[in-house]
């Protein structure tokens, strides 16, 4: 326990920045820079002096004593007055940190005494091991005494109540992000700054809505007074937009400091790192479920995050691809002659500004090879995208069908942005979050207003929570969800693109032990009866996972999970038997959608367990150390035993995480199936799938372009450039600008679908 404390306070940004705001005032002051540049000459004199070495510049001789380095701080008022700015938000940020220890000592005390986990082992206990604890804790001794058991539901409530806020907000088109600028379009800028203003403005600063950490002010629950309380909202946005305003300079210089100092070795050392992509901060928020905890998002949109950049990557300019040949073709041939020339000699090593030029060659090559596309790629954009949906669940009706076009390609940037956009979008963070503040936020008051009266419910024993995280289908369904019937809202009450749908089905697949409310139960029961009824005419799970002549060759023991194969068999059916494919029995395959393969595989989940509790091996999609109630299908139908071969030797745990994942996955492409009949009945269904001629599925590698599957136990890991905390809430940006409007999907270089 001490180490973990000695890293808690590592990992806080004090450290860093009291070294930031030291080294720079030593880089001003008491570097000599004449004599470190060779401007001026040294002379060493001396008994003992090697004459040689009496016109040589040591790294002492460049730096001035400590007497002459303060009295030049002392001399600059200017140097003083930055010195105390940065010694008082120094401070504030230490009180913060001691006042966290203080925090995580009772949340460190609570887990030993109350919950009786001790801290060597609570990195092998599973968030639900620990929720179940923590319910059983207040059946015994009833810590919450406002009500006598508190739910999983009550729990993700309390973590989550201002996060919940705000992706609601996200959801509804609340939060002022998304910027029509000339020439530029429709750009999304949502920095950490920006985010850390809005959550001090609405949620915990001064003047903000909430009176405490669980309630909201009372007066802002009542419609009397409306357009008073949203001109004192009015009122303080614009107070911290002129504070930002005022404070842009320090914290502009600050930003750019801390940029120089994180990236410029790592951009020297792996310039392609740049090109790396990460989800942006308002991706994160607008794919985020209700009631999501940050370890359940993380590992979502890790899963995802290899079909996205596959899909990113099959666009490419080819205007941009000749540019980028070229420069490199005359990059790398300046290059050779320089390396030649010092393998020849090396005193061309000591010509000036030689090794500047070698330094500044390589990372030009680097960076244009990222812009030349793999001509052995295949692609095929409407597939990607779908496994894409797999992952993150969401995406906007109008991306059906138009994968291949550039317009998609850059609302998927916006989610999905590039490093060196993060990085440019902080630096300007600074100046960009006044002008939001003061010319849009400031006239969203009013609505701001409305928003938290109408969309604020409290519950006993959690307080005041955003009633969208209740994940009521009568209050905030949508009929194009299959909530037809079941919901009572209004387009303005309505979450939007099947928000409330989905986190409830995520919500229930993740907490299989809790107990819906009456409204949910229904919408639940509903799914699975329709589930079980298009089960009824798609293809067989045997089929799916060994029929198709392309799934089987994924079964490889060497590679593909059980999770793997199954979304590879749904995402793939439909385009074999559109495709005209015959089976292992050289009969015909009847075709079908991406809807009622995946009702196939989700009516078989879990059925073994319950017909055959008493066998020591698992012949189901679940293994058996794994709880029957872990899944919400039951029926006859049963999956082959090759997928158990290698899922039996994986711990019970990670297993059920998988298969929950692979299992809400599913019922993703399902709901949205569902949707697009609902919302487009003039479409078919199947329209998602283009038959695709098998040759051109067999010419990439694995297939893995195309269905995008990666396993989701090894999930890929982005490049982390410095040390820009990329936190979820602060974390973890932003904006399509960085791509050219004008690409469209690789074609030439390499094949398309």
């Amino acid at each position: 326990m001490p180490n973990l404390f000695f890293s808690f306070f590592l990992s806080r940004p004090n450290s860093q920045f009291l070294f930031v705001v030291t080294f720079t005032t030593f880089l001003v002051n008491c570097v000599e820079y004449d004599v470190l540049f060779a401007n001026r000459a040294v002379n060493h004199t001396g008994p003992g002096q090697n004459p040689l070495d009496r016109n040589k510049v040591t790294l002492p001789d460049a730096i001035l004593p400590s007497q002459q380095c303060t009295q030049r701080i002392q001399d600059n008022s200017w140097i003083i007055f930055l010195l105390i700015m940065a010694a008082i938000f120094w401070i504030y940020r230490l009180v913060k940190v001691f006042c966290n220890v203080l925090s995580y000592w009772e949340i460190r005390q609570f887990y030993i005494k109350a919950l009786k986990i001790r801290m060597d082992e609570l990195c092998n206990f599973t968030w639900q091991e620990v929720q179940g604890r923590l319910i059983s804790l207040q059946r015994e001794q009833q810590m919450c005494i406002h009500k006598k058991e508190l739910t999983e539901l009550d729990i993700y409530h309390r973590i989550l109540r201002f996060k919940n806020y705000m992706v609601a907000m996200i959801n509804k088109s609340l939060l002022p992000v998304q910027l029509q600028l000339p020439l530029l379009g429709n750009v999304v800028f949502l920095t950490q700054g920006l985010k850390y203003n809005f959550e001090l403005i609405l949620f915990w600063g001064p003047g903000s809505l909430f009176q405490n950490k669980w309630n909201l002010h009372p007066k802002y629950k009542r419609s009397g007074n409306r357009l008073e309380l949203a001109q004192q909202l009015s009122r303080v946005i614009l107070l911290m937009g002129l504070a930002n305003l005022l404070l842009c300079p320090f914290i502009l210089v600050w930003q750019v400091l801390y940029a120089f100092f994180s990236y410029t070795e790592v951009i020297r050392r792996e310039p392609g790192s740049l090109g790396a992509r990460r989800w942006s901060l308002w991706g994160r928020l607008y794919l985020r479920h209700f009631n999501e905890l940050n370890h359940e998002l993380y590992g979502r949109l890790g899963r995802g995050y290899k079909p996205t950049s596959k899909y990113m990557n099959s666009f490419t300019s080819p205007l941009l691809t000749v540019l980028a040949k070229n420069i490199a073709f005359f990059s790398g041939s300046v290059l050779a002659v320089l390396i030649a020339l010092t393998v020849y000699d090396e005193d061309v090593l000591t010509v000036q500004h030689i090794l500047t030029a070698i330094t500044v060659l390589g990372v030009v090559i680097t960076i244009t090879r990222s812009f030349i596309p793999d001509e052995h790629m295949v692609w095929c954009p409407e597939q990607l995208l779908q496994c894409m949906l797999a992952h993150i669940h969401y995406m906007p009706d109008h991306w059906r069908g138009n994968a291949n076009k550039s317009e998609t390609r850059d609302e998927v940037a916006q989610l999905f942005q590039y490093k060196a956009v993060f990085i440019l979008e902080e630096l300007l963070s600074p100046i960009v979050t006044p002008f939001i503040l003061i010319f849009l936020l400031r006239n969203k008051s009013l609505e701001i207003i409305d928003f938290f009266r109408n969309f604020t419910v409290e519950v006993v024993g959690v307080g005041d929570i955003c009633s969208f995280a209740q994940m009521d289908i009568r209050r905030h369904g949508n009929p194009t969800w299959l909530s037809e019937g079941q919901t009572e809202a209004s387009i303005y009450q309505q979450a939007e693109n099947g928000k409330t749908e989905l986190s409830l089905m995520h919500f229930t697949i993740k907490n299989p032990r809790w107990q819906p409310p009456q409204e949910s139960s229904v919408f639940i029961s509903h799914l699975k009866e329709k589930v079980q009824h298009d089960a009824q005419g798609g293809p067989s799970t045997q089929l799916l996972l060994s029929q198709a002549p392309l799934c089987t060759s994924l079964q490889s023991n060497e590679s593909a999970t059980g999770t793997d194969n199954l979304l590879a068999s749904v995402l793939a059916h439909p385009i074999l038997t559109a495709s005209g494919l015959q089976g292992r029995d050289h009969r015909f395959i009847p075709p079908s959608t991406a809807a009622s393969a995946a009702a196939s595989v989700l009516a078989s989940l879990s059925t073994s367990q319950l017909a055959h509790p008493s066998r020591g091996r698992s012949h189901g999609l679940l293994p058996s150390s794994v709880h029957p109630e872990s899944t919400m299908y039951r029926s006859d139908r049963t999956i082959i035993d090759s997928m158990t071969n290698s899922d039996s030797r994986i711990r019970s745990n990670t297993l059920h995480s998988e298969f929950a994942s692979a299992e809400m996955s599913l019922h993703a492409i399902y709901l949205h199936e569902l949707h697009q009949q609902s919302s487009h009945p003039q479409r078919a269904s199947g329209q998602w799938q283009n038959p695709v001629p098998m040759r051109d599925l067999h010419t990439n590698t694995g297939f893995q372009a195309h269905s995008g599957l990666s396993s989701s136990i090894s999930m890929p890991t982005p490049v982390h450039l410095g040390q820009w905390q990329e936190e979820e809430e602060e974390e973890e940006d932003e904006n399509d600008q960085e791509i050219n409007s004008g690409s469209t999907p690789k074609q030439g270089a390499g094949s398309s679908c």
